[in-house]
Parts: C-alpha cells; sequence; structure tokens
C-alpha cells in the first residue's frame, strides 16, 4: 500500500532526480563549449569575456561531473523504474530504455576518463593526455543522446527541447569559433607543452 508520505517521497526524489540531470547538462554544455571555442587566438579576442578561461572549463566540467553523480544516486534511490547500479557504468546492461540509458553510462565513463586524466595531466605524457581527451568530443552527443531520449523534460516539455536545442546552438556557435581558428591552434599543439599551456 502507497501511503501519501511514500508518494511524496517518489514525487521528491522524481524532481531531485530531473533537477540534477538539468543542471550537469546545462554545465557540461558550457564547459565542452568553453573547451571547444577555446583557442589562443579566440582568447586573444576583444570579443571574448575575460572569466571564460581554462580554469574556469576545468572547473565546471568537475562541478558537472558532481551533478551528474547526484543524479545516478537519485536515480538508484527512486523505485519508479529499476536501472541498477551496475548500469551506470557498463552500457546496455539497463532494464529501462537499455539504449538510451547505455549512451549516459558512455557519457559518464567518458566525462570520468577525461577529467582524471586532465587532473593528472603534469604527470602525464602531453600526447597521452591529448588522446584521452579526444573522448570528450563524443561526451556531449552521448549526454544529448541521453538528455534528449532518457528525461521527460527534453522529450515530452518544449522547455526541455528548447533547452537542448539552445546547448546545440551554443555549441554549433563554439565549434564555429574552433574552425575559424584552427590554423593557430594547429600550431600551438606544435610548441613545447609549457609554452602551449601557459
Amino acid at each position: 500500500m502507497i501511503t501519501a508520505s511514500s508518494a511524496l517521497s517518489s514525487t521528491s526524489l522524481w524532481y531531485f532526480t530531473r533537477a540534477t540531470a538539468i543542471v550537469g547538462f546545462v554545465l557540461m554544455s558550457i564547459s565542452f563549449a568553453l573547451g571547444l571555442a577555446s583557442t589562443q587566438r579566440v582568447r586573444e579576442s576583444k570579443y571574448w569575456p575575460r572569466f571564460a578561461t581554462q580554469q574556469l572549463h576545468r572547473n565546471l566540467a568537475v562541478l558537472s561531473l558532481g551533478f551528474v553523480l547526484l543524479h545516478i544516486v537519485s536515480t538508484l534511490a527512486d523505485t519508479y523504474v529499476h536501472v541498477g547500479w551496475w548500469s551506470f557504468v557498463v552500457p546496455f546492461t539497463s532494464g529501462y530504455k537499455p539504449l538510451w540509458v547505455a549512451l549516459g553510462t558512455l557519457a559518464f565513463d567518458a566525462v570520468v576518463l577525461v577529467i582524471v586524466t586532465s587532473l593528472v595531466r603534469d604527470r602525464l605524457p602531453y600526447r597521452v593526455w591529448r588522446s584521452t581527451h579526444w573522448a570528450a568530443y563524443a561526451l556531449w552527443p552521448l549526454t544529448f543522446g541521453h538528455f534528449l531520449m532518457t528525461g521527460t523534460d527534453a522529450s515530452h516539455g518544449r522547455w526541455g527541447l528548447y533547452l537542448d536545442l539552445g546547448a546545440l546552438g551554443v555549441l554549433a556557435v563554439a565549434t564555429l569559433a574552433r574552425w575559424l581558428t584552427r590554423d593557430r591552434a594547429t600550431a600551438m599543439t606544435a610548441l613545447p607543452r609549457a609554452v602551449a599551456f601557459r
């Protein structure tokens, strides 16, 4: 028998799960956009805001991971759907929307890999860090697909869909900025590491 208090608790948990997913998605999108656009030429442009630094990019990535972890814990605690803790590490093992949950699992694995290797970047050869960091390019599309197809806000509500499309638009602008400045960015990667990331 479902009591009023347990129903209220379940509803609160559902809202918390949604909220942490939305905030995590927004923070990850902003972090990814900053990472895409922050080539040397863009950072030196008079149009680039001073607060948009590599440090902000990294801090937002770590903060987004915190919200993703809260999203995972609250999803595990929610009894409305059974996902199972193993599904958050191993893709395609969820009983609920296995394909779309798997996209979230792959995104989570990728973000952990990117953040951990970035935190120990000084101890890694630059080529190892750089090649690992390429996983970030798969991270956002996986997150986008997971958010769009698993989340009720994105798939059933207009504002959620607008949030998805807005994030996509921001990333398109960031990609364009990177593409337009790729000549300088390519030259920077050839410099010694101590110079390129000063």
